[in-house]
């Protein structure tokens, strides 16, 4: 008994496949599966005919792959005759055919194979549409969230206090050690390096000038919402995901209760009173760790410190620096409840979601700050 083999003809358009040998499981029909999935890429658009004359055995593996041949997924058999091209078909061949036909499931073919140029392309263009549909669902959500925070102030009985300061306890006063620690920390450094650098110009007593104003202005509150971005912005994806999951949401809607107004308003109100906060106690431990670092490393007495900053760094620095955070916070609260709101079906995209929530709040964040810096740069500030 011959192993299972075939052979191509051509048969004027059409094609003619020879099919020899015993086509089963156990004797080694697996070996040909490489080379039927070829046969089938290349020729798919052609009609084709299977002649069953020359096989000696035919077990159920063997019948679904000739149908599987014979249909192409679907692209060359259009008719529903199961046997329609087999020529030379036993009565049990015909019947193996048939059910193996009758069980056929829609599949994929890969196509012919492109080049990487034009794949990279392609997928570079379905990303631009899927960011540019991301970014008007979102634009969409924050125009819903911003018509709800009105109608809180229209409609006071729609403010729900205790989740709000619940919000504002986990955002704000649980995150204040790390803020006030990473504050200190890159203040320190910052003093640091800028005393290194000046010291190269004779000018290590502008270290103070440096510290004040950049941690002032720009990293006391731009570390700040990085760090609540990470922290807050993702457990909002994270607990708004997981409810949905849940189908607490869709209890919550046959309930009558707006899953915005019990949601959303609460953390964004929250994040938006306590990111200030937060920005203040960083900008001054940031301050404060570049004073250490001067009074220890760089001989510079805490009493000059503190009179340099009194005469050089004016309060509008610090101003700059707080009025960004509360846009800082609008951005970071409504992605990532936003994100909560689109999880579905599994916690893959629960994940999924919750990392697509970090990376566009800090996004927005710099964003934000570019178009601030260059406003105050326009205003003169």
């Amino acid at each position: 008994m011959g192993v299972a083999s075939f052979e191509s003809a051509e048969n004027g358009e059409a094609l003619r496949l020879i099919a020899r040998g015993a086509w089963t499981l156990e004797d080694g029909l697996a070996s040909l599966d490489r080379r039927l999935r070829e046969f089938t890429a290349t020729t798919m658009d052609r009609p084709l005919s299977i002649d069953m004359s020359e096989v000696e055995r035919l077990d159920t593996v063997g019948a679904m792959m000739l149908q599987r041949v014979m249909r192409a997924c679907g692209e060359r058999a259009e008719s529903t005759d199961l046997l329609l091209g087999f020529r030379g078909t036993t009565p049990r061949q015909e019947q193996l055919l048939i059910r193996a036909g009758e069980n056929m499931t829609p599949c994929d073919f890969d196509g012919p194979h492109r080049k990487s140029f034009l794949l990279m392309l392609e997928r570079l263009g379905r990303g631009t549409v899927h960011a540019g549909n991301d970014a008007l669902s979102i634009l969409s959500f924050v125009g819903a969230v911003t018509a709800r925070l009105g109608g809180t102030f229209t409609h006071p009985q729609r403010f729900r206090l205790t989740p709000m300061v619940h919000h504002m306890e986990e955002a704000g006063l649980d995150a204040t050690p790390i803020v006030g620690l990473m504050s200190f920390l890159i203040g320190a450094v910052v003093a640091f390096m800028g005393a290194r650098v000046l010291a190269s110009f004779g000018a290590s007593v502008f270290t103070v000038e440096l510290v004040g104003i950049a941690v002032l202005r720009e990293f006391g509150v731009l570390l700040t919402a990085i760090l609540v971005a990470g922290r807050s912005g993702s457990a909002f994806t994270a607990q708004i995901g997981s409810m949905k999951l849940r189908e607490e949401i869709d209890a919550m809607e046959v309930m009558g209760i707006h899953p915005l107004d019990a949601l959303v308003v609460p953390r964004t109100l929250a994040l938006m009173l306590t990111l200030p906060v937060l920005a203040f106690i960083a900008s001054f431990l940031g301050v404060l760790g570049g004073g250490v670092v001067g009074w220890l490393a760089l001989d510079i007495p805490p009493t000059l410190f503190m009179a340099r900053m009194q005469e050089i760094v004016v309060v509008s620095n610090l101003m700059v620096g707080l009025v960004k955070a509360p846009f800082f916070a609008f951005a970071i609260a409504v992605v990532g409840c936003y994100h909560g709101m689109q999880v579905a079906n599994s916690a893959e995209d629960l994940g999924r979601r919750t990392t697509m929530s970090v990376v566009q709040s800090l996004f927005l964040v710099i964003l934000i700050d570019a178009l601030f810096a260059m406003f105050f740069l326009e205003l003169g500030i």
